[in-house]
């Protein structure tokens, strides 16, 4: 696993062991950031469920002006502290060692808000859900932002009151649903 673009490019990034984490792919993470290349430069970004912190690395390596990761893992929150200072990025992190539930509710109690939010939770763990609930519930996502969600290719499709699904991008047997708030 490696940071692909940008001013760490090359660099190869440490991974949790175990089961606990599944990174997302080089070539799946390429195209994802294809695709938000041009909305990263001076944005904040938001990885939950971070593990490696490989995906807030990439876009902060890739112009973000901030990124805050968030995972309840021990082991995991040391590599993504391994991983930022590699990296050298220390000074444009935050993290949280906390479960994605009460690292939101800390973050709107401190009035943030991101242009760019990713969240790759376990699979099929019913994880997901309630955490978009609180991020739309927090209004923690700007008004011009939008939410990128990886998930396994069968789980059931994304209904919210506030976001709606304006892009899927699927591979084997992962998608990616881009979310942004209606109207």
């Amino acid at each position: 696993m490696r940071v692909i673009s940008g001013s760490s490019r090359g660099l190869k990034l440490k991974s949790p062991e175990g089961l606990n984490t599944r990174p997302t792919a080089d070539r799946i993470k390429e195209s994802l950031f294809n695709i938000i290349a041009p909305y990263l430069y001076d944005c904040s970004f938001l990885d939950l469920f971070s593990g490696s912190g490989a995906i807030g690395i990439e876009a902060l390596s890739r112009g973000a002006k901030d990124a805050t990761f968030v995972d309840f893992d021990k082991n995991s929150i040391e590599i993504i502290k391994q991983n930022i200072s590699m990296a050298k990025l220390n000074e444009k992190s935050t993290i949280y060692n906390l479960d994605v539930l009460n690292a939101l509710n800390i973050l709107a109690n401190n009035n943030k808000k991101f242009d760019i939010i990713f969240l790759d939770p376990p699979y099929d763990k019913g994880l997901l859900l309630p955490a978009l609930k609180k991020i739309e519930e927090y209004n923690l996502l700007k008004d011009d932002g939008f939410i990128i969600c990886e998930q396994h290719i069968n789980e059931p499709e994304i209904i919210l009151d506030k976001l709606y699904t304006y892009r899927i991008k699927e591979y084997k047997i992962t998608k990616m649903v881009f979310l942004e708030y209606k109207n």
